[in-house]
């Protein structure tokens, strides 16, 4: 069986424990993630590999991280992720991608990624749960971020955070490739 496979058959279970837990109904959940009612049965069905957004926004409005959604099992109190175990969610061919290297849900979902964006790409990002917040430190190269319409320049060595319950992106516009760690805090659900 592929690592794929195994994502999407834990994707799977994770959503439908989660879903269950919270006392939600497939269209419920539809609703609050803004995803149809039909993806959400062929994720729950392992029949398919959702993109990268639809995790977000289901794990959004689950009120948890990623990393529950992809390993909801409880283990000990210290977890090492390896780095071969750390999971790419995004990438592309000119070698732009992300990782998500550890998550936690306490006191809510609280995730931490490694980005690295070639020269001339971006990744777009919809807007998550009012009271998320994301901080982001540029180790190379030049973010440019673009939250709800408005563009910051953030050099190598400096660190930004903002609300994120607004459409933003991250971009390389830069000639070299663009290094950042990103720490995202979502509030949980009541």
């Amino acid at each position: 069986m592929s690592d794929l496979d195994l994502l999407t058959q834990s994707l799977a279970r994770s959503v439908k424990r989660w879903r269950t837990e919270r006392g939600f109904t497939l269209d419920t959940l539809a609703a609050r993630a803004g995803v149809s009612r039909g993806m959400l049965i062929q994720i729950e069905q392992a029949r398919t590999n959702p993109s990268l957004g639809t995790v977000v926004k289901i794990g959004d409005a689950l009120g948890i991280s990623i990393t529950t959604l992809l390993d909801y099992e409880q283990g000990p109190k210290v977890r090492i992720v390896p780095a071969d175990q750390a999971v790419r969610l995004w990438h592309t061919a000119a070698g732009s991608y992300n990782r998500l290297l550890a998550g936690t849900e306490a006191p809510g979902p609280l995730e931490m990624w490694d980005w690295l964006l070639m020269p001339g790409e971006g990744s777009p990002s919809d807007p998550h749960p009012t009271g998320t917040v994301e901080l982001l430190h540029v180790t190379k190269g030049e973010l440019t971020l673009t939250v709800d319409g408005e563009e910051y320049r953030v050099p190598a060595g400096a660190s930004v955070s903002f609300e994120a319950n607004t459409p933003h992106t991250y971009a390389n516009s830069g000639e070299e490739p663009l290094e950042m760690v990103m720490a995202v805090s979502v509030p949980g659900v009541h």
